[in-house]
This record gives C-alpha cells, sequence and structure tokens, in this order.
C-alpha cells in the first residue's frame, strides 16, 4: 500500500483501532498526527490533545493542523454509555465537523476514513432518520436533536453510526469534497477486543455482544481494522469513494441472510 510521505490524522490514538492504526502507518512511512483527548502512553509522530465533542473544541484542533494532509482517519468514538446527545456531538456532530473543517487542508485526491460500526446495520430501515439529521446545518445543539428525534438514551451508539453511514455517502458526492476528488469511505467493524468493548457490553448486553461473536467464530482485533483503514487512506484505493467496507470477519453477512432468508 502505497503510504510513504504521507501525512495521515488519525483521531483516537491513545488505545484500540486508533493506536494501531497509527503504529501501522508510521510503520509504512507515513507522518502521523495523533489526536486524542487522553496522552497516548506511546506518541507516535506528532500528538494534539484535543476534544471533538463541540464546535469550539473542532476549531481550535483545526488551526493546530497543517496544510497538505493526505487522509483523515476519524477513529475517535465513545460507546454510548454517556448517553445519546454526548454520543452525537463526539460520534457524528464532531466528526462531521472536523472533516468539513479540514477540507481546505486536505490535498486534492486525499482521502477520509469514518469508522463506523456493524451496529449501523439499520441504517437502511431508519434512513429517513439517518438522513434528516445526517443533513442538519452545522453544530447542533445534542439534546436538542436527541428530543427533535425521540431518540432513546440507550440508542445513541448505533444511531450514531447509522448517520454517519449515510453521511459517508452523501459526503462522497457533497461537491466540496467531489471537487477536490478527496474521497471519503468507512470501515464498519464488529466486536472487537479494544478497552471499549466492555462498555458495550454494557450498553448493548452481553447476549447481543455474544451472539454477534459467536457467528464469525471471534472477536477481533485492532490489528484486523486498521490495515483496512490504511488501504482506504492508500493511492491503492483512489476509485473507491462512498463505500462502506464490513470489517466483521462475516457478521454483517450473517446478518443480511438472516434478515431477508436467503
Amino acid at each position: 500500500m502505497m503510504l510513504f510521505g504521507k501525512t495521515i490524522v488519525v483521531t483516537g490514538v491513545a488505545s484500540g483501532i486508533g493506536r494501531r492504526t497509527a503504529e501501522l502507518a508510521a510503520q509504512m512511512g507515513a507522518e502521523v498526527i495523533g489526536i486524542d483527548l487522553v496522552k497516548p502512553e506511546q506518541v507516535i509522530g506528532r500528538f494534539i490533545e484535543a476534544d471533538i465533542s463541540s464546535q469550539a473544541g473542532v476549531k481550535q484542533l483545526i488551526i493546530q493542523l497543517p496544510d497538505d494532509i493526505d487522509a483523515l482517519c476519524n477513529v475517535a468514538g465513545v460507546s454510548g454509555q454517556s448517553g445519546a446527545a454526548t454520543t452525537l456531538a463526539i460520534n457524528f456532530f464532531g466528526l462531521r465537523a472536523l472533516t468539513e473543517g479540514l477540507i481546505s487542508k486536505l490535498r486534492t485526491g486525499g482521502s477520509v476514513v469514518n469508522v463506523a460500526s456493524i451496529a449501523g446495520f439499520g441504517w437502511r430501515e431508519n434512513s429517513q432518520r439517518a438522513t434528516a439529521i445526517a443533513k442538519l446545518a452545522g453544530f447542533p445543539d445534542a439534546h436538542q436533536v436527541v428530543k427533535d428525534f425521540d431518540i432513546p438514551n440507550d440508542a445513541g451508539y448505533p444511531i450514531s453510526k447509522e448517520i454517519l453511514l449515510v453521511w459517508t455517502m452523501l459526503a462522497s458526492h457533497q461537491e466540496s469534497f467531489r471537487s477536490r476528488h478527496i474521497r471519503v469511505n468507512a470501515v464498519s467493524p464488529g466486536p472487537v477486543e479494544t478497552p471499549i468493548l466492555t462498555q458495550f457490553r454494557q450498553v448493548l448486553g452481553d447476549e447481543r455482544v455474544n451472539s454477534d461473536v459467536e457467528r464469525v467464530g471471534r472477536a477481533g482485533h485492532a490489528g484486523d481494522i486498521a490495515p483496512a483503514i490504511l488501504f482506504l487512506c492508500s493511492d491503492a484505493a483512489r476509485w473507491v469513494n462512498g463505500n462502506n467496507l464490513a470489517t466483521d470477519g462475516g457478521l454483517e453477512a450473517s446478518l443480511t441472510i438472516e434478515q431477508f432468508n436467503l
């Protein structure tokens, strides 16, 4: 994969998928800029402490980032344990604000990779709601969005990923990206053995998580997901746009077979 000499920004580098993505990108010759609310135990490349849960935090981060970024990996996210409003603010509104705010700093022909989730599998069934929220302008008050769309507090995580998957497709055809040939894609992991998995068990329940793991034989690892993210950052994926790459050991296929009685 062609990453040598590229500047790659990775959010959520303190642990899990973000950390492994940063490590692998550096090993492949990229210049890495890592972003997180918590400083990693081992800094890879350059590190910027930032909070993307608010418009002010995103603006402050954008100022600190350089021009000529080749790829933005939107890995940072929360499990939903902190409530629907906070989850939407970080997993979608902050991610979108950062991405759109960096358009002028992304190189022509650059790449954006959003880490979604198998939890967003229901976006088709809930496409009207996901599209309406994805098209809200600016950085709206997440608490008001939760109220307006009657989002249950324990459903913030899957809904945030449904919105993200819809927005990934919309953004890939948004003129501000298209005019500069910036590709926007997503990856959707299944259950992954990272520190956040314990929180998912608390939010989604052991039965749901265990069922997903049993369908594919094992939980994933950060090292299973990072190469897919970096493939989408690379020149090898220069004709891949608006796509969601299921990195889940076949879980989406299993759910699709079941849903459509294939």
